[in-house]
């Protein structure tokens, strides 16, 4: 879900302007789950803008702050967020954290690296939200270790329906600075495709497993 759309539109433009979304309706990108995409979004590359990493970090502090107060802790998800994360936890003096994809193979072989208090209250900080896959993973995680999980906040959602049913039955509200919409709604304000292929983009975030 998406709070502002001002903020949201902001967003967009300042991804596009770094180029940490691409688009490419004719020769689409191939996910890790084997998705066929026509964007592909790289939010990493937004820590090396200090002017634009201030922006999205300043916004998602001000966000966990009006939806969560200050009784509580931060987790980023690996590697995506790891930075943005601790910028929010940082800008709002907080306890932080990281969780890994899995728990590592030596040492402590801990998924979940930092020290929160056992039974905190965490919010949880994304890049991306796309088949909701990998940030459920680090929420179960969370779960596992007794901490509770009041929401997820990204910096792009792809606002899939069978991911935020997903979340939904997980109990977890997630929110983000922006999403699909808010691309599609600046691709066509700038008419840089023809409807024909906004159709195509509207198609693929319907039926992404079977767009072709």
């Amino acid at each position: 879900m998406v709070l502002d759309k001002k903020v949201a539109q902001q967003t967009i433009n300042y991804l596009t302007q770094i180029n940490a979304i691409k688009l490419n309706t004719k020769n689409p990108f191939t996910w890790t789950s084997g998705i066929k995409s026509p964007i592909y979004c790289d939010n990493r590359l937004i820590l090396s803008y200090p002017d634009i990493r201030k922006f999205i970090a300043d916004e998602m502090a001000d966000i966990v702050k009006n939806l969560y107060g200050e009784k509580i802790s931060i987790a980023g998800v690996a590697t995506g967020a790891i930075a943005i994360g601790a910028m929010i936890a940082e800008r709002l003096n907080l306890p932080y954290a990281y969780v890994r994809p899995a728990p590592k193979g030596h040492g402590l072989k801990n998924q979940i690296e930092g020290s929160i208090q056992g039974g905190s209250n965490v919010v949880v900080i994304e890049d991306l939200i796309s088949t909701g896959k990998s940030s459920l993973n680090a929420i179960n995680a969370l779960k596992s270790e007794r901490y509770n999980v009041m929401g997820m906040l990204s910096i792009f959602s792809y606002n899939f329906e069978f991911a935020n049913k997903k979340f939904e039955h997980e109990n977890i509200s997630i929110n983000s600075l922006s999403d699909y919409n808010s691309l599609v709604e600046k691709i066509q304000s700038e008419g840089s495709l023809n409807e024909i292929e906004i159709n195509r983009l509207k198609k693929w975030r319907e039926e992404p497993k079977t767009w072709k």
